[in-house]
């Protein structure tokens, strides 16, 4: 009813928004720590500063933080989950790419190596270790971050199930969202079981 900025808004326009009512709204819906996330976003988004690689992981991190909070409220008929997962499907894709931009550039560093180096078994010792290390840890990222993924989806999908179980929460449209939820958990039970058998293994 009372807003600082009227809709339609922009994404600095929104920022703005939060930090305006965030102790009189927002605080009140989320952990009011998570303005620092907002402020984060609003620097880096908004006021044409220019980002770096590590910058862009961290503000998906932040914007998912973000999303993840709102999710305890409301799933928002349905635009909040398929928000986080868009977020969430970028910032794997930005770890993929960038662990392998990581490879290229070792590489690289390596074939200079190489050239300079008579002593060519030498240059491969040297090569091959931090090739070794670096496929080690990207392996362990992905790991992470499959396992991040599954966390964070049962979260949304049990709090959707929990919202609909509640009689007051119940609408005419409750009927395919529980039931989309129910075949979400049933896929996301048949990964964990993969997972674990993998981790056996």
């Amino acid at each position: 009813q009372i807003l600082y900025l009227k809709p339609p808004w922009t994404l600095a326009n929104l920022l703005k928004c939060y930090k305006k009512h965030w102790m009189a709204v927002f605080g009140y819906v989320v952990p009011r720590s998570l303005l620092s996330t907002v402020e984060c976003l609003y620097v880096h988004l908004c006021t044409g500063k220019i980002i770096d690689s590590s910058t862009v992981g961290i503000l998906l991190q932040e914007s998912k933080k973000l999303l993840h909070a709102f999710s305890s409220r409301s799933d928002y008929n349905g635009v909040l989950p398929q928000a986080y997962a868009e977020v969430n499907k970028l910032y794997q894709t930005f770890t993929e790419v960038r662990g392998d931009i990581m490879v290229l550039s070792e590489n690289a560093v390596c074939e200079k190596m190489e050239a300079m180096t008579p002593n060519l078994q030498n240059c491969e010792e040297k090569k091959l270790q931090p090739s070794f290390c670096l496929a080690q840890e990207n392996k362990h990222q992905e790991i992470w971050s499959v396992l991040e993924g599954v966390w964070n989806t049962m979260n949304l999908y049990s709090i959707e199930i929990f919202q609909k179980l509640d009689p007051s929460a119940i609408t005419v449209t409750a009927k395919s969202s529980f039931e989309e939820a129910f075949l979400g958990l049933q896929k996301l039970l048949a990964a964990v079981n993969g997972i674990r058998e993998g981790i056996s293994r």
